[in-house]
């Protein structure tokens, strides 16, 4: 695991506060599988529910800059012919 990766809200990637989607990144796992973990601690003692609200509260949102470069990644699309300079 990477010593500089921080645990923040994902800003990108957002069900309900970003906290599963968060997690999953910083434990390079897929925020589905986080999300479902959550729902079954949620289901059996209701563990989930608070854990979640806790990190929801305590785990900063994620820096704006990341986010804007992911989008930027995400949003990018291939150059059509005519945008090309063909000198």
């Amino acid at each position: 695991m990477n010593q500089n990766k921080k645990l923040y809200r994902s800003q990108s990637n957002v069900m309900l506060g970003g906290v599963c989607a968060g997690l999953g990144d910083y434990v390079d796992l897929d925020p589905t599988i986080v999300r479902l973990i959550f729902v079954v601690m949620f289901l059996t003692a209701s563990f989930g529910f608070w854990l979640y609200l806790i990190m929801w509260i305590i785990v900063p949102p994620e820096p704006v800059d990341s986010v804007q470069a992911r989008r930027a990644v995400i949003d990018a699309q291939p150059l059509d012919d005519e945008e090309v300079n063909h000198d």
